[in-house]
């Protein structure tokens, strides 16, 4: 058995030519324009080019972005005083404080410093704390796992009733992935670098969710037959035929495991074009929970 492809990037398409007409349908209507403010700290270069590609979706899509580039030695203070400003503007409807932060800055006050129908990132802890509670609903879904749930329905993955193995437990997916799933009516099990038999642990799952960051760690062997698997992971591997000396690979053995699985996201082109996508949608529905 061959697994089916989820293809992110057609998915990720989609979402976003359904934001960009809404978009359009509310300029037309005379609303402003969805914007999205991006605080970018420090001078890391994965956090400055996530950062231009949702400045870049922005454009592609009709929302306003709003760049603020910080220093690396930046004050709490002064952080925390940008996010209650763009708090309070009301031409910015959605912020995203990009993470990690430096260490001598408290991640989760500068997040709480969110007005919470601006948290189009989903990490505000009430945001989360709702995620976390039957019956409540969180004003916005971390983007990365949203991603991740929307892949598995469009392809027609059943999630109610289905054993799900969450591998990884990081606040930006493993966690709010395993709380979207048990909202889903899955069986959930998170794994770590600590689950004793961990492979035995994840050939029990009709969805795996691999979210660990270790390159190629999960075989073919690992994968109950016909499960689906969404692969989070994104590490360079040595490829000397390449021009970098490198490709991009999971934290799944994906040659391996689409031998074995009913479904399977490439990396990359599976789950990160699903990130940008929902951030866009976040922010339409900021937009219009805003300006109603």
């Amino acid at each position: 058995m061959t697994a089916q492809i989820i293809d992110g990037k057609v998915i990720a398409a989609k979402v976003r030519e359904e934001v960009k007409a809404e978009v359009a349908k509310m300029v037309a209507a005379g609303k402003p324009a969805p914007g999205l403010a991006t605080v970018l700290v420090g001078s890391r270069v994965d956090s400055a080019t996530y950062v231009r590609s949702k400045q870049k979706a922005c454009s592609e899509l009709g929302i306003e972005s709003y760049g603020h580039d910080l220093a690396e030695d930046v004050s709490q203070e002064e952080v925390e005083a940008l996010v209650k400003q763009l708090s309070a503007d009301p031409k910015v409807n959605g912020i995203l404080v990009q993470l990690p932060l430096p260490s001598h800055l408290n991640e989760e006050a500068v997040l709480q410093s969110i007005a919470l129908n601006k948290d189009v990132d989903g990490f505000h802890p009430v945001n989360i704390g709702r995620l976390a509670q039957k019956g409540r609903e969180p004003m916005f879904v971390p983007c990365t796992p949203y991603g991740c749930i929307y892949l598995l329905e469009q392809a027609g993955v059943k999630i109610e009733g289905a054993n799900a193995v969450v591998l990884g437990r990081s606040n930006i997916v493993g966690m709010p992935a395993a709380l979207l799933l048990i909202g889903k009516n899955a069986t959930v099990t998170v794994c770590h670098s600590r689950t004793r038999d961990l492979a035995g642990v994840v050939r029990t799952a009709d969805i795996l969710i691999a979210a660990i960051g270790k390159t190629e760690m999960v075989r073919g062997d690992w994968i109950k037959p016909g499960a689906a698997v969404i692969d989070v992971g994104i590490n360079s591997k040595p490829d000397p035929t390449r021009e970098k000396g490198y490709r991009l690979v999971g934290d799944v053995n994906y040659d391996e495991a689409k031998e074995v699985a009913g479904y399977i996201t490439p990396v990359p082109g599976g789950v990160g074009p699903m990130t940008i996508a929902m951030l866009m949608k976040n922010t339409l529905r900021a937009a219009q929970i805003q300006n109603p």
